[in-house]
């Protein structure tokens, strides 16, 4: 769906994207095309039909049209089209490195194995970096709304592809779901070695970033625009400098805020919070990454060095090797727009 904000420059900024849901990424005409593929009815007559249902009222109306347009998604070919498409997108962008959630339980639910999503994803993945100058990494991550007890199982049949995940996360309803329902998953994700981060302070009240961290171990909060209704969690984000990979865009479209010109963002960085800004689920919120950053200098009135500063969050946040750090923070302090 098109955007007032949509206006993607040339050369756009290097960045990272931390906050992407790949499923999120299914524009209408590949969904379309999918379903062909797989003789998956659709209830819409076209692209554009599909794109005017992207109306939401609230993260829970997203989400029933998320999982519904899931079913397109069957083979390993279609799970590496999916990413391939987002892959393009993202390095027109300026992404340089890019850390993707993948949502195992809602194709599993419907029949899908887990070896055939990540076998599918990581087809495109793995050559990312030759093909698109894009580093990645898979974040598997679980359906909060769904039992600890599936989590765990979730967790177990991933076991074999271990080596392609670098993290796990938490997502989808949040109200009603705290972070202290998956301590058992996350204790046993650390054992194996991975990554943690969780969505938190989106919906939920800014006690759910506090049981992330504390009771789940987790290295950075996804969302967390509602820390700053509490100033001693505030002043701990900053002492302990977690990053928080905010979606400006969907904040707007899921209704957290109400205007883009409201946003809290500036705040969070008057306050001195690691904030990075990322794309969430970008074919149903009107932008990708750099879209994003652009909506926030036209709507925000941001400067180059605050989206610099951005930019910088953003490879400072991400599970990046030093090395690879080093070339993306050199290249970035090298870059000079153009129009």
């Amino acid at each position: 769906m098109s955007t007032p904000y949509n206006k993607t420059p040339h050369t756009p900024l290097p960045k990272a994207e931390l906050h992407l849901h790949i499923e999120g990424t299914l524009e209408p005409e590949l969904a379309f095309a999918l379903a062909e593929r797989n003789g998956v009815d659709l209830p819409y007559a076209t692209p554009d039909e599909l794109r005017s249902a992207y109306a939401f009222s609230d993260l829970q109306s997203f989400l029933d049209l998320y999982y519904r347009l899931t079913a397109v998604l069957q083979t390993e070919q279609d799970f590496a089209d999916l990413a391939e498409a987002y892959l393009e997108r993202a390095a027109a962008q300026g992404v340089r490195h890019a850390e993707i959630f993948f949502d195992p339980q809602a194709h599993t639910a419907r029949g899908v194995e887990i070896g055939t999503v990540i076998r599918g994803l990581s087809a495109a993945l793995g050559t990312s970096l030759e093909r698109h100058g894009v580093s990645t990494g898979l974040i598997l991550s679980f359906l909060r709304d769904l039992s600890a007890e599936d989590a765990l199982r979730t967790l177990a049949d991933a076991a074999p592809y271990l080596d392609r995940i670098s993290a796990v996360g938490l997502d989808s309803a949040e109200v009603g779901h705290p972070p202290a329902k998956f301590t058992e998953v996350y204790a046993e994700a650390k054992r194996l070695g991975l990554r943690l981060v969780a969505h938190a302070g989106e919906e939920g009240p800014p006690s759910y970033i506090t049981e992330a961290l504390d009771l789940l171990g987790v290295e950075r909060i996804d969302h967390g625009i509602r820390c700053l209704e509490d100033e001693a969690l505030v002043a701990r984000l900053v002492t302990e400098q977690i990053p928080l990979t905010v979606c400006p865009f969907s904040n707007v479209r899921l209704r957290c805020v109400d205007r883009l010109e409201e946003h809290p963002l500036p705040a969070m960085l008057a306050a001195g919070l690691l904030v990075t800004v990322n794309s969430d689920d970008p074919s149903y919120f009107g932008g990708y990454v750099e879209d994003n950053y652009q909506g926030l200098r036209t709507a925000l009135g941001l400067t180059d060095d605050q989206l610099r500063l951005l930019a910088r969050n953003s490879f400072k946040a991400s599970f990046l090797d030093e090395a690879r750090r080093a070339e993306l923070l050199a290249e970035l302090d090298a870059y000079l727009p153009t129009s």
